[in-house]
């Protein structure tokens, strides 16, 4: 790669890693400021408002009005893709990935466990569940399989029929992960899934789901 293929490709990754920062923080909070925006992301109040605008004008981001003449602005089904996709490739260039997924795969399967939830079954194949995989024998945990076919409740609750007793699932996709994350809660319910914090994810709320649909 040349240097000014190097230099292209680094312009690129920071961009996209402004916007992964800016939809995760209006996914975590509906009301916030482009001052918080900036705050939160070490930029200058300029650059925030304008890679807001840039997510509106390609439809990741709506913006409604709010209470006391503030904007509300929440992510679309494009949004929290693009959120997704971002994530993923983000991770797959980040050198601390493995170490993060290794210790956040830890504290999840510690958790599991002392919940009584010992067979787990891993949803979204790839690099993450390979790591879950295999650190998950250094804790009192089974890994029951990995469901990979998983984009409609009744495809991955006929896939966990296979498996047996199944205590609780945890969500190993990088692609597709909020996809794939509200199929397990809907086959799962809520307090029987694990998503590692890395992968970005937040419980939906019945008001969110409305908003995205709308």
């Amino acid at each position: 790669m040349s240097g000014v293929e190097a230099d292209a490709a680094a312009r690129e990754n920071a961009e996209d890693e402004i916007v992964l920062g800016v939809l995760d923080a209006v996914e975590r909070d509906r009301h916030i400021t482009q001052r918080h925006v900036a705050r939160e992301l070490g930029i200058a109040l300029g650059l925030a408002n304008a890679y807001l605008k840039r997510c509106v004008r390609k439809g990741l981001v709506k913006v409604g009005q709010a209470p006391r003449r503030r904007y509300a602005y929440y992510l679309t089904p494009q949004g929290f893709a693009e959120k997704s996709r971002l994530t993923a490739r983000y991770l797959a260039h980040s050198f601390s990935f493995f170490r993060r997924a290794r210790a956040q795969c830890g504290e999840i399967f510690a958790s599991a466990a002392a919940r009584g939830q010992r067979r787990l079954a891993l949803v979204g194949g790839g690099d993450l569940a390979e790591i879950a995989s295999l650190f998950a024998r250094e804790y009192p945990v089974k890994i029951a399989g990995v469901i990979t076919v998983c984009a409609e409740a009744d495809q991955l609750a006929a896939a966990v029929a296979t498996l047996g007793k199944v205590d609780a699932a945890v969500v190993t996709a990088l692609v597709s992960s909020r996809e794939t994350y509200e199929v397990a809660i809907a086959v799962f319910g809520a307090d029987r899934v694990y998503a590692p914090s890395l992968l970005r994810l937040r419980r939906p709320t019945v008001e969110a789901k409305n908003e995205r649909a709308a």
